[in-house]
């Protein structure tokens, strides 16, 4: 099974806690080896919430009696974001975060991948700090409840056995937000250092959308961000944030199979842009680059865009690996302001190219089949060669390399 996060409301520990949760078959035994840890007072509370409609889960953590403040709005007017910025109690350092975790009664795997994401909050927090790692001093995310977020989360993602991890771009919001150290930009910096080279974006929502904590979890588990890829889901989890927006505060989880794929069958992009300012020529040069750079095909088509201007269409057909890659140089290489993708499933046929020997010399041919068809083509760049070397027509090449088959 595989599992894709949906973060079009950023994320935060216990909202991707939350949303693993709503996955398990075996919640009873989640809560269960979360009280068997001994976390002195700890005590984990799910509770069901609707945000604009939709039904999910939202996880609490109690310290002592006490769980994480939902005020929406600090004194000065500063708005809030997740939960993970509202912390209780005692605040651990760098190296009694690692003591603690690696005390726990828990597999092996579930305590590296705890340790693995403090080691991206911890680098994070020196970087941000301009501070030695073994002399970080943790605020928000160094509390008990933060630590308990991202155990469960390792525990959660051990137990539901997922293969395949990737997520959207993650919305970060904007504006400010209060925290120990004073009042700061969204993303908050330690979010920011998170998720360099991850896809991510401000949005029209102010608050702070994404966590140190969420990112870390997202930056460690996640190994590909992007568009949903085709996938037949098995199950949603929803978590569900604290504050009410005009969105859902919503993390959702899908746990998928990939779509039943057979060889008659597979997934390519389409990448477009309108052109109503550029050349014939400058055109053909970014056609040429496209095709240079990967594209499984190229074309053109002609359009009318406003006040009635002659335009042109430039679409690239690629595969999916392929798409950054070719989205970056049609932007760069025409005078578009943006590209378009749409994925699409394809029936193709069985493809073999072999060469096969005629009068006019070693030609390569194309051979596909499939729904009851074979359909043979020779390599159009061998005939002409062939056909100019022995001066013959190019039908007559191309005739000798079909039978040849």
């Amino acid at each position: 099974m595989k599992l894709h996060f949906e973060c079009n409301m950023g994320a935060s520990g216990n909202m991707f806690m939350a949303a693993l949760y709503e996955l398990l078959p075996d919640k009873t035994g989640f809560i269960k080896k979360m009280k068997k840890l001994g976390l002195p007072g700890v005590e984990i509370k799910c509770t069901e919430v609707v945000k604009c409609g939709i039904v999910g889960t939202h996880i609490a953590v109690i310290i002592e009696g006490a769980s994480e403040i939902s005020d929406d709005v600090h004194a000065g007017g500063h708005k809030h974001g997740k939960a993970d910025r509202h912390r209780h109690g005692r605040r651990y350092g760098y190296k009694e975060i690692i003591e603690l975790i690696s005390a726990l009664d828990l597999p092996a795997k579930v305590k590296e991948d705890a340790l693995g994401v403090y080691k991206i909050l911890g680098s994070a927090e020196a970087n941000v700090h301009g501070k030695p790692l073994d002399k970080i001093h943790f605020h928000e995310v160094g509390s008990l409840d933060a630590i308990v977020d991202v155990v469960g989360c390792s525990l959660l993602m051990d137990m539901l056995g997922v293969t395949d991890v990737s997520a959207s771009p993650i919305h970060v919001g904007f504006g400010s937000v209060r925290c120990e150290h004073g009042i700061i930009p969204v993303p908050a910096p330690a979010t920011a250092e998170i998720l360099k080279e991850i896809p991510m974006y401000g949005g029209r929502i102010e608050g702070e959308l994404c966590t140190p904590t969420g990112a870390a979890l997202l930056r460690y588990f996640a190994a590909d961000f992007g568009v949903m890829p085709p996938m037949v889901v098995k199950k949603i989890g929803h978590g569900m944030g604290t504050k009410d927006f005009e969105a859902a505060n919503c993390l959702r989880a899908f746990l998928y199979e990939d779509t039943p794929n057979t060889a008659n069958q597979d997934y390519i992009c389409e990448i477009s842009c309108n052109l109503d300012d550029m050349t014939p020529e400058a055109i053909g040069a970014a056609f040429d680059i496209l095709l240079e750079n990967g594209a499984l095909d190229v074309y053109t088509i002609p359009i009318t865009m406003k006040k009635n201007r002659p335009a042109v269409m430039l679409s690239c057909l690629c595969t999916e690996e392929a798409h950054d890659t070719l989205s970056k140089l049609m932007i760069t290489h025409t005078s578009t302001l943006g590209v378009r993708t749409t994925m699409h499933s394809r029936t193709i046929m069985d493809r073999t190219i072999k060469t096969v020997r005629t009068d006019y010399g070693d030609i390569r041919v194309k051979q596909a089949q499939g729904h009851g068809l074979i359909k043979i083509k020779p390599e159009y760049d061998d005939v002409v060669e062939a056909a100019k070397k022995h001066n013959v027509p190019f039908q007559t090449v191309y005739n000798a390399a079909r039978r040849g088959v």
